[in-house]
C-alpha cells in the first residue's frame, strides 16, 4: 500500500535545502535507474531510433516518434516564486525562489505571440501572479484577442499586495484554472500546507460572487485535483460529479469543470516518492498503465512551453527537467518559428509515462474521458 504524504516534510524548496534532487541531472538519473521490466537492449543514441523506455512503448503501438500536430497553446511559465511550498510541486516553487520573467522577455513573448494566430495563452508558475510582468502579459494577450488562462493557487488572492486580483481577472475575462487537491481540508492541507484549504474555499466563494463559475456569465472556473499519494487519479467524470455536489452542498461553491491530473515523478514529488519508498512501484504503475489512446492526445502535441528566460520546451514537465525542444527545432523565443514548431519531434523520457497512464493526463485533465 502506498505511504501517505507526510505533514512533516520540509516546507522549503529542494534548491534552498541543497537537496541533491535540486539537480535535474540527479532527477533524470534516479528515474532512469528504476527497473521497469523493459528490454532496453533495443535503445540506441541514433535520432531515428527509440532512446528511452517510453519511446519503446510508443514504438510498440505504432506511435514513435511522438510528433507535434499544431501550436494552439502558448504556455508561459513566469518563474519559480510562489507563496506556497507544496509537497507535490514539480516546479520546486516557493517563497525562497527568486526566478521571475523580466520585462524584456515578456515583451519578446508578446511580440512573438502577435506574429502568430495561436488562440490560447496559458500562464503558469510558481504563483504566476507574483511575477511583476503578470498583468502586462495578461493585458497584452487580451489586446491581441487571445483567450487567457491563469493557473492560480487561490491563496494568492489573500497575499499582501495581491488583493486586487479578483477584479483584475474579471476586467480581463481571465479563465481561472485553480489548484485544489481535495474537497476535504485534511487531504488538501497535508499536501499544500496548513490553512490552505480554508483560504482556497474563501477564494472560490469570492470568485463566485463576481460571477465566476455561474451559468451564463462566460466566466470560467476550472478546479484541478491530483491524488494525495502514490496512485493514479480516479475517473474524471465521476470525480467532477462528486466535487460539484460536495462543494455546492457544503460551501455553496459552483465551478464549471474539474481536471484530474496525474502527479509527475519530478522535483519535490519525486523526492517524496524516493523518501517514502514509493518510487519503484509508482513508476512501474505508470509504465504498466500506458494507454496508446492517451498518447494520441498528449498536450505537447499542440502546446509550446516557454520558461522565464524565454527558452522553449515541449511541455512544462520537460521545462522542469531542462529538456529543451530538440531535433533541430527552435529553442528560444528569439528564433521562434511557429510553422517549424507545429511539426517538431517531441523530446521524451521516462517521466512521459505520467501523461499516458490510464485515462491520460495533461494541463487540461484526463485525455480519454
Amino acid at each position: 500500500m502506498a505511504t501517505p504524504p507526510q505533514t512533516t516534510a520540509p516546507r522549503t524548496s529542494l534548491l534552498f535545502r541543497k537537496d541533491p534532487l535540486a539537480s535535474v541531472e540527479a532527477q533524470i538519473n534516479l528515474l532512469n535507474r528504476t527497473d521497469l521490466g523493459v528490454d532496453e537492449s533495443l535503445l540506441t543514441t541514433a535520432a531515428s531510433s527509440p532512446q528511452n523506455a517510453f519511446d519503446l512503448s510508443l514504438q510498440s503501438t505504432g506511435r514513435f516518434p511522438l510528433q507535434a500536430s499544431s501550436v494552439d497553446t502558448f504556455q508561459l511559465n513566469l518563474g519559480r516564486v510562489c507563496n506556497q511550498t507544496c509537497i507535490h510541486c514539480h516546479v520546486d516553487a516557493g517563497p525562497d525562489r527568486r526566478e521571475n520573467m523580466d520585462h524584456a522577455t515578456a515583451e519578446l513573448a508578446m511580440s512573438v505571440l502577435a506574429q502568430t494566430d495561436i488562440p490560447v495563452v496559458d500562464i503558469t508558475g510558481g504563483a504566476p501572479e507574483m511575477c511583476p510582468e503578470f498583468k502586462y502579459i495578461v493585458r497584452e494577450s487580451r489586446a491581441l484577442g487571445r483567450k487567457v488562462l491563469n493557473r492560480c493557487n487561490l491563496t494568492i488572492l489573500f497575499a499582501k499586495g495581491f488583493e486586487d486580483l479578483p477584479e483584475f481577472f474579471l476586467e480581463n475575462e481571465v479563465e481561472i484554472i485553480c489548484s485544489l487537491p481535495h474537497h476535504r481540508a485534511l487531504n488538501t492541507d497535508k499536501q499544500r500546507g496548513d490553512g490552505v484549504f480554508e483560504k482556497s474555499i474563501r477564494a472560490l466563494q469570492m470568485l463566485n460572487k463576481l460571477g465566476y463559475g455561474k451559468p451564463g456569465t462566460g466566466l470560467r472556473i476550472v478546479i484541478v485535483t491530483n491524488p494525495v499519494g502514490a496512485f493514479l487519479p480516479a475517473g474524471q467524470g465521476s470525480l467532477e460529479a462528486e466535487w460539484k455536489e460536495r462543494l455546492l452542498e457544503t460551501y455553496g461553491i459552483e465551478f464549471n469543470e474539474l481536471f484530474s491530473i496525474t502527479n509527475m515523478p519530478i522535483s519535490r514529488y519525486l523526492e517524496w516518492l524516493e523518501r517514502t519508498n514509493n518510487l519503484d512501484g509508482y513508476l512501474r504503475k505508470l509504465k504498466d498503465a500506458y494507454n496508446p489512446v492517451a498518447a494520441d492526445g498528449v498536450m505537447c502535441k499542440n502546446t509550446i512551453s516557454v520558461d522565464w528566460r524565454g527558452y522553449l520546451y515541449d511541455c512544462d514537465f520537460n521545462q522542469m527537467l531542462e529538456l529543451k525542444t530538440g531535433f533541430g527545432s527552435p529553442t528560444h523565443l528569439s528564433d521562434f518559428d511557429v510553422s517549424r514548431l507545429a511539426k517538431r519531434r517531441i523530446v521524451t523520457n521516462r517521466h512521459c509515462f505520467g501523461c499516458t497512464a490510464g485515462s491520460g493526463s495533461s494541463c487540461g485533465g484526463s485525455l480519454t474521458e
